[in-house]
């Protein structure tokens, strides 16, 4: 049997643990409530810093804030909001950096979709020249679609449906460069390629037209009729009234003469009739 002695001492023993238990309970809550706090104050820093428009601090701020306490629920949203401050700022390096970040280390965040729109939006301002800026055309092309696919029901689908077109028309745009480059030093099938990349992935631009043209052109030149003729009723069916399709006609009709000035010249030959009419009863 146990004696009193024993029973007594476990209990004691019992006893000690939970008190000490509950005290580690209690300074853990204090030492979390505390971070909180401190946490907060950081976020309300780096915010009041980004109203003022020192963005450098803010963005520091919101690290800190980070950093302070990254179990919070707010420890995600201040590095968007540190990417964000960066941006407006145009440090588009930063931006991308904590983006990147923000996505790796908080991949089931709610507000994943404003990062992926706000990336987008990096690299779509860092696009200057279309002839060069080729990584940062297709990044943001990436964001875009993976926002149109995943997020089609927010208000930043919308957005990146139109920053698309804007960039297939940039896209078009280096297509079209490269093939004339090629067609006016006779290089008929990198040029082919090329008007051929514009008909078929961006068909929806303003250089359409032109590139069913070019591929008029070219294949009649290269003794591919029938190719040529397919293209051609593409333009005729699509673009009829358009100048480039006048240019297409010209192929295969050398004595083609332009419509307007055609008619033209039969208002002067009706007008020259009515007068020779009008002499013979005078």
């Amino acid at each position: 049997m146990i004696s009193k002695f024993k029973i007594l001492l476990i209990l004691t023993l019992f006893l000690s643990f939970l008190s000490c238990a509950d005290k580690e309970n209690k300074i853990s809550e204090i030492v979390e409530v505390d971070m909180e706090s401190q946490m907060s104050n950081a976020y309300k820093e780096g915010y009041s810093e980004l109203q003022r428009g020192d963005v450098i601090l803010a963005a520091k701020k919101f690290n800190e804030a980070e950093l302070l306490f990254p179990q919070s629920p707010w420890a995600a949203k201040s590095v968007i909001m540190a990417a964000y401050a960066y941006y407006i700022q145009d440090y588009y390096s930063d931006t991308i950096f904590e983006l990147e970040r923000y996505l790796a280390t908080y991949p089931n965040d709610k507000d994943q979709v404003y990062a992926h729109f706000l990336m987008g939006v990096t690299f779509y301002e860092q696009i200057v020249d279309e002839k060069k800026d080729l990584k940062s055309i297709l990044e943001s092309k990436k964001q875009f679609e993976l926002i149109i696919n995943e997020y089609p029901d927010t208000k930043f689908a919308t957005d990146a449906k139109f920053k698309i077109d804007l960039i297939n028309e940039i896209l078009a745009a280096k297509e079209m460069y490269l093939a004339r480059y090629y067609l006016n030093k006779t290089m008929w099938i990198p040029a082919l390629n090329r008007f051929k990349t514009v008909v078929t992935e961006y068909d929806t631009t303003i250089y359409t037209e032109e590139a069913l043209h070019r591929l008029v052109e070219i294949n009649y030149r290269l003794g591919l009729v029938d190719e040529s003729k397919k293209y051609a009723n593409v333009l005729g069916y699509n673009y009829q009234s358009s100048d480039w399709y006048k240019n297409t006609y010209k192929v295969y009709n050398k004595n083609y003469r332009d419509g307007i000035k055609e008619l033209q010249k039969d208002k002067k030959k009706k007008i020259g009739l009515i007068k020779s009419f009008k002499g013979l009863f005078d």
